[in-house]
């Protein structure tokens, strides 16, 4: 998907117009009964970073595809190329034309005097309609400030034996459906990541307050369920990272969340957020009163990554 809001990102700034194709019955070809080796004919490259993507460059103009199943998005520098690309395609398959892109993959597409605004209103409103809250109060953010939610294997962990606990629910499948709905709208709601990256952790082993938690993402989502990214018109080639992470947040393994987001100009990108896998031990051991010596020794089997450490020229060396 971040290829698509980078190829979304190029159109709105160079005011390149968004076509969309469909291929008819793309589910109903026979399979083939034998293997085929091709080599792709001249013309579309296709990228070695993203293989639904293929490009053509003719004289200094760029005809861009992104093929995903049945649905095609085209665009580029060039009507003309880009009238002959679906004249070509409509020559060799079944396929039809639907014209300027307004909805593609689940996402809304509009254009407005700001650029091009990307969201999932339609589905944001059906899941708030599926799991019965549309006459709910909506929530301000989309989780409990300090909230800390754990697994029943931790808490059985921390009880006693007669102690009453949180039991796992009997249906988790009615958890991991609206979960997964919520990491869908992900697309285009970045500031729904965090909270749905805690709760995906109990799809397996869902507990009722981790049910509740689910619920809350949906009622804060209802505040504006057509909000989603804006790509600006303003044309920029910098590309912009912001990082982050919290301090052993998660209550069961003490490990930290980091998270990254990437602009290109003021059009957001990419973003992510994800678990660390290791605890950070000069943090630990601080807090547990031993101050470490720094430097910390690194051994390593490789003279070459040494040489290049050990240059004071090469700045890439810091990153070893």
């Amino acid at each position: 998907m971040v290829t698509v809001r980078a190829v979304l990102s190029m159109a709105t700034m160079y005011g390149w117009h968004l076509h969309q194709m469909d291929v008819f019955n793309v589910f109903l070809q026979e399979d083939l009964v034998e293997d085929v080796y091709m080599v792709q004919p001249p013309g579309f490259s296709q990228s070695h970073y993203d293989y639904s993507l293929f490009t053509k460059k003719v004289d200094g103009h760029i005809v861009i595809i992104l093929v995903y199943m049945d649905d095609l998005l085209i665009t580029g520098s060039s009507s003309s190329l880009i009238h002959a690309t679906k004249t070509l395609l409509q020559h060799h398959f079944k396929i039809k034309d639907l014209g300027e892109m307004k909805y593609f993959l689940g996402l809304e597409i509009a254009r407005n005097k700001d650029g091009i605004s990307v969201c999932q209103r339609k589905f944001t409103l059906s899941l708030i309609s599926d799991l019965g809250l549309a006459g709910s109060k909506p929530a301000t953010t989309p989780l409990e400030v300090n909230q800390g939610l754990t697994s029943v294997a931790y808490d059985k962990g921390l009880v006693a034996d007669d102690t009453e606990i949180d039991e796992a629910m009997e249906d988790a499948t009615s958890y991991q459906k609206p979960v997964g709905k919520i990491l869908y709208l992900t697309m285009t709601r970045p500031d729904i990541a965090y909270a749905i990256q805690n709760l995906s952790q109990f799809r397996h082993s869902p507990k009722k307050s981790h049910m509740e938690a689910t619920l809350r993402v949906v009622k804060y989502l209802k505040n504006a369920p057509g909000l989603g990214i804006l790509l600006s018109f303003k044309r920029s080639n910098e590309l912009t990272v912001f990082c982050d992470s919290d301090w052993a947040t998660c209550p069961m393994t003490r490990k930290s969340v980091s998270g990254f987001v990437v602009k290109i100009g003021n059009s957001l990108l990419s973003w992510k957020q994800k678990k660390q896998k290791v605890v950070w031990l000069i943090g630990l051991f601080g807090e547990l009163d031993l101050q470490i010596q720094l430097p910390v020794k690194l051994f390593c089997d490789s003279k070459a990554a040494l040489q290049i450490a050990a240059n004071p020229i090469y700045h890439e060396g810091r990153n070893i």
